[in-house]
C-alpha cells in the first residue's frame, strides 16, 4: 500500500531539493505505472497533482473515478493503434515521435491535443526518439496537422548510476530547444522539457527541465 504520509513527506523533499537547483518552475509529476487504482487516492492524499501512466489499458481503469483528481499525462510509447484511448483523456502526451501516431492523434482529436516531441538526444538504440537532425523535417510535418499543438520536447537519456552522467543530454536537449523556439516562432512552442527521473532528476531541473517524472522518489523506494 502507498502511504500518504510518505508521499506527502517526499514530495516536499522533492520540491525542495528541486527548488535549490532549478532557474524557474518545475511540475513533480508522479509516474503512475507501479502504482494500482486502489492507491490513488494515497496521491490525492499525499498532494500529488500531476500524474502519468506509460500503458494505455491502465490509463483506461486508472482514470475511472479519478478524471479530476490529477492533471492526467501519457508518458510511455503511444503506437499509432492506440492513439484512440489516449486523445481527449490526457493534458499532454509526452513521447510522439512518429508520423502514424501524429496522424491518429490529429484524426481522433476534437480539439488540438498537446504534445511533446520525444528526441533521442544522445542516440541511444534502446531508445525510442526522433533523431536530432530529423526533428525539423518533424516538425514540419506536425505543423500540417490542425490537431496536433507542440508544446516542448522530452527526453529519456541512457540509464546511468551516475546522475551527472545525464548531464550532457538534457543540456543539449535544453539547446535544441531554444534552437528550436527561434526558427518555429508562431508554429510551435518550446517552452515545455519533459527530462528527467527519479535516478537524475535533480540535474534535470537544473539543466532547464520543467516536468520531472518521479516514482521511487515519492513512494519510498517503490518502483517507478
Amino acid at each position: 500500500m502507498v502511504d500518504p504520509d510518505v508521499i506527502r513527506a517526499n514530495l516536499a523533499e522533492a520540491r525542495r531539493a528541486i527548488d535549490e537547483v532549478a532557474h524557474g518552475p518545475v511540475e513533480i509529476l508522479a509516474a503512475v505505472k507501479y502504482v494500482g487504482r486502489d492507491d490513488l487516492s494515497a496521491l490525492v492524499a499525499g498532494g500529488v497533482a500531476v500524474v502519468g501512466e506509460n500503458r494505455t489499458d491502465a490509463l483506461l481503469e486508472k482514470q475511472a473515478g479519478f478524471e479530476d483528481a490529477f492533471r492526467w499525462d501519457f508518458i510511455g510509447h503511444l503506437q499509432s493503434r492506440k492513439a484512440r484511448d489516449v486523445v481527449g483523456r490526457v493534458a499532454l502526451i509526452h513521447a510522439l515521435e512518429a508520423e502514424s501516431t501524429a496522424r491518429q492523434i490529429d484524426e481522433r482529436a476534437t480539439a488540438p491535443q498537446d504534445v511533446l516531441v520525444e528526441v533521442n538526444i544522445a542516440a541511444d538504440p534502446a531508445k525510442n526518439g526522433v533523431a536530432p537532425a530529423d526533428l525539423d523535417a518533424f516538425l514540419d510535418l506536425l505543423a500540417g496537422l490542425a490537431n496536433v499543438s507542440v508544446r516542448g520536447l522530452m527526453t529519456m537519456p541512457p540509464l546511468a548510476d551516475d546522475p551527472e552522467r545525464s548531464r550532457p543530454a538534457f543540456a543539449a536537449l535544453r539547446a535544441l530547444a531554444a534552437d528550436c523556439s527561434e526558427r518555429w516562432t508562431g508554429t510551435h512552442a518550446f517552452d515545455v522539457l519533459s527530462m528527467g527521473t527519479s535516478q537524475d532528476y535533480l540535474v534535470a531541473a537544473a539543466e532547464g527541465a520543467t516536468i520531472v517524472r518521479l516514482g521511487a522518489v515519492l513512494y519510498g523506494g517503490r518502483p517507478g
